[in-house]
């Protein structure tokens, strides 16, 4: 009798280190967890960064194209094809484009104002490099329902 006591207490331990086991291999623990999805975040910032140059990159918003434009006319100004059908309300083009600025760390949404007509953006303020400004345009010219993005904004030294 006491040896079926003893070998169900020995089996009710190992059947009870079994399930924690078991537990831990099916659900991570929200450190894993957050160590995953911090790893998913700086693949996703990684792949935007990237998206962000090339663009910048194809509308020529090189630091190098920026300063030669800020020289000859103190602003950068792009554009793009208005899509049909797009009547987006200027409101919530300037709430994105300022929340986009909010997210980069490169740029201050205290530093630079953004202004909407029918589509076409404007931006004034300030940046910390042609670069900056360069990233601002980009991000603004990707936002949906802008076809236009003057720049007149200042490297602040």
């Amino acid at each position: 009798m006491k040896a079926a006591v003893f070998f169900l207490l020995i089996g009710a331990v190992l059947g009870a280190v079994g399930w924690r086991y078991y537990q831990r291999a099916q659900h991570p623990t929200i450190t894993q967890r957050a160590e995953h999805l911090a790893g998913e975040a700086r693949e996703a910032a990684g792949d935007t960064k990237e998206a962000v140059a090339a663009k910048a990159e194809d509308w020529k918003l090189t630091p190098d194209s920026i300063r030669h434009e800020l020289a000859q006319s103190g602003r950068v100004v792009r554009s793009k094809a208005r899509d049909m059908g797009d009547s987006i309300a200027d409101a919530r083009i300037v709430a994105v484009i300022k929340g986009k600025f909010v997210v980069d760390n490169n740029l201050s949404v205290l530093a630079i104002s953004v202004a909407c007509t029918d589509g076409a953006v404007t931006l004034t303020g300030s940046a910390t490099s042609p670069e900056n400004i360069g990233r601002a345009v980009t991000l603004a010219l990707e936002t949906h329902g802008v076809h236009r993005v003057v720049s007149q904004l200042v490297v602040r030294s």
